[in-house]
């Protein structure tokens, strides 16, 4: 059977992915079929991993020149049902990406933007210094560990000395154990979170405004902490994408990189230019930055 065979328009209703071919493995997942735009979908982003590479130290991510307008062109075709969903707080985002309008949620979830100018809503109780305080003289005392504050969760970074990954965990674990909170133990990172931060609940939440009503989910992410937003959507009808290598997951379909996100997304939006009638297209990137979506700045 030809490749172009096995395509199923992704957010068709006459279709169900559940009917979807998988990979030849029943270890390994296939790449998800195009996104059909503009549809009944919503999309949900993370972000490290997934629009970025991952680096030694969050704040030396390169962002792709073209990303920002990526972004905001997939949220206009999707009529705004679309939505950032990061470990990173909000102002972080901010930082990286410029004034992008489109909805956020950030501190996995415990931040909860619905627009750009829109008031933040927490969704957790601040983190207290009662977690803080240990955790960071734990990586002052191991090596200058990388601390990243947030406003309702603290991580710490380990890059480069696996071997404190073991000591770190158990301390975030008795300290969650402690304050009722919980512990996202990613790539290279141990985090503590208070209650309400996690990505299921930030996409539930999205769910329930009028915007995304009736539409069918889809999240695309790479870390463990994404797992709770696959294992979400596919609840409400939806499904997940994992970014990166083949790992125990509860996402559907898989892309090998952050290029390979890129070039998926930016498909969807010459996809959907092509198929709008005439002096209808123009809400994507033009198309020398269409092409450039997974670029790197110099």
């Amino acid at each position: 059977m030809p490749d172009d065979a096995k395509v199923i328009a992704m957010t068709d209703e006459s279709d169900s992915l559940k009917l979807a071919l998988r990979g030849s493995s029943p270890d390994d997942l296939s790449q998800p079929p195009p996104l059909r735009l503009p549809s009944k979908a919503a999309l949900f982003l993370d972000f490290d991993g997934t629009l970025v590479d991952i680096a030694a130290h969050p704040d030396h991510v390169e962002v792709a020149r073209a990303l920002p307008g990526l972004i905001e062109a997939l949220g206009e075709q999707l009529e705004g049902r679309l939505a950032l969903v990061s470990g990173r707080a909000l102002e972080a985002l901010d930082r990286l990406l410029g004034p992008v309008d489109v909805a956020m949620a950030g501190s996995h979830g415990g931040e909860f933007r619905p627009c750009r100018n829109a008031e933040i809503h927490p969704l957790a109780d601040p983190l207290p210094e009662t977690i803080a305080r240990p955790l960071g003289a734990f990586a002052r005392d191991n090596g200058e560990l990388l601390v990243e504050h947030k406003p309702f969760s603290m991580a710490v970074h380990y890059r480069g000395q696996p071997e404190m990954r073991a000591p770190l965990l158990a301390l975030a674990q008795d300290l969650a154990e402690a304050h009722g909170a919980g512990v996202k133990d990613g790539k290279m990172v141990v985090e503590v979170v208070m209650p309400g931060s996690d990505k299921g609940s930030a996409v539930a939440r999205f769910m329930d405004m009028p915007r995304f009503a009736g539409s069918t989910p889809y999240f695309i992410g790479d870390d463990v902490t994404d797992e709770d937003a696959f294992k979400a959507v596919t609840a409400m009808g939806g499904e997940g994408i994992l970014v990166g290598p083949m790992r125990q997951t509860a996402a559907c379909w898989r892309l090998e990189s952050v290029e390979e996100v890129h070039a998926w997304l930016t498909r969807a939006l010459a996809d959907a230019d092509a198929d709008a009638p005439a002096g209808a297209a123009g809400k994507s990137p033009d198309t020398e930055n269409a092409g450039q979506a997974g670029e790197r700045p110099e």
